[in-house]
């Protein structure tokens, strides 16, 4: 099977106003960060509706930048779920807090709130809810948690760029929000991220934590503990360009989403479905997540038609080094079964179709050979 006929998990694209708009950029000398970074967070800003945003070189950064701007520090607590990518615990760890990992709720991978109580110790310093696949956490249940005890919330938004619950945008209802510009999200600058916050004070500390804790290099003063977390005016380019992508591929996700939704469903295969998004709330399915009680088989089978479907990474309890020694019950069967089915605001609707014609022939294969067996004396 050549290349060309490889179904990616994956599909996006850049092209020629990414280019043009680079183009600029380099002809005008604008390499490092300056006003090409200040234009996309003024446009984030704006598309977020939020006063203050600070890009900086990744999800992962964005996530330690607000740790550190919120004073989260040694021998801190930060309360985690346990489905999430392994960044939002190891920046918790980078700037010296331990991690209190929580279970999931049952039918979505998304922080079990009811949980979060019996994790809070006097160490608790914050709580990151993850929107994972811009599923919106209880925001409202989180904040009133918080507010009760003295807490700051963090909103892991990595995987939720316009993605939306009754109170607006997520990440933009915490102390800081923090997204991901990576390559599989929605829009992509190759590596980015940004910061969001309401509050001013924070916004001044994260901008100083960006620059090793000054506001110009050329300084009589530290202020304060920082680090390199600047951002560049090449990747803001792409990222002004990729911003007027956002309707576009915002519908197209929806429609890949319906598309897989509808077919699942027809299916009526009690050994797969498709793990739910609030698209109706507002909510942006970005991936396409499937739990599958023969996921390795599926993926197998999947891979040898020339479709690459990818498992769920483990939980983070797997990981000794975090000391999480509880049980996780729940999010062990999002680990077990969970799987990406190819999927990306550029993933061509035929490839869909493909995909869903090779679920149907695997279910039919189970189907005949569980007949067989039945049929045997």
């Amino acid at each position: 099977m050549t290349q060309q006929e490889q179904i990616g998990w994956w599909r996006t694209t850049f092209g020629d106003e990414e280019v043009k708009i680079l183009a600029e950029s380099v002809a005008q000398e604008r390499i490092s960060q300056g006003a090409v970074t200040e234009k996309l967070e003024s446009r984030f800003a704006e598309a977020l509706d939020v006063p203050y945003v600070v890009a900086t070189q990744t999800g992962s950064a964005a996530l330690a930048l607000a740790m550190m701007a919120l004073g989260i520090g040694r021998d801190d607590e930060v309360i985690v779920p346990d489905r999430t990518w392994i960044a939002t615990a190891h920046a918790a760890v980078m700037v010296g807090a331990r991690v209190v990992l929580v279970d999931t709720l049952e039918d979505i991978p998304i922080i079990n709130v009811s949980q979060i109580q019996n994790a809070i110790t006097p160490r608790t310093k914050a709580i990151l809810p993850v929107h994972l696949n811009g599923r919106s956490a209880d925001m409202a249940g989180i904040r009133s948690i918080a507010e009760e005890h003295g807490l700051l919330v963090i909103e892991d938004a990595c995987q939720a760029l316009f993605s939306k619950n009754a109170d607006g945008f997520l990440g933009t209802q915490s102390d800081a929000g923090c997204f991901s510009l990576g390559v599989t999200k929605l829009i992509s600058t190759g590596q980015g991220g940004i910061v969001v916050t309401r509050n001013e004070e924070t916004y001044e500390n994260l901008k100083l934590v960006r620059n090793h804790g000054v506001v110009d290099n050329f300084t009589d003063t530290w202020n304060r503990m920082g680090f390199n977390f600047k951002f560049t005016d090449l990747l803001a380019s792409f990222g002004l360009a990729q911003l007027s992508r956002v309707p576009g591929r915002l519908s197209h996700l929806q429609t890949v989403y319906a598309t897989y939704g509808s077919a699942i469903a027809e299916m009526d295969d009690p050994l797969l479905r498709l793990i739910p998004v609030d698209v109706s709330g507002g909510e942006v399915p970005l991936y396409i997540e499937a739990l599958c009680s023969e996921r390795d088989e599926l993926v197998g089978f999947l891979n040898a038609q020339g479709i690459q479907a990818r498992p769920f990474p483990p939980s983070l309890h797997t990981s000794e080094y975090l000391g999480n020694t509880g049980d996780f019950p729940r999010s062990r069967v999002f680990a077990d079964q969970g799987m990406y089915l190819p999927c990306g605001p550029e993933q061509p609707l035929e490839n869909v179709e493909r995909v869903i014609s090779a679920l149907i022939r695997y279910r039919d294969d189970i189907q005949r050979e569980t007949t067989a067996r039945g049929a045997q004396p």
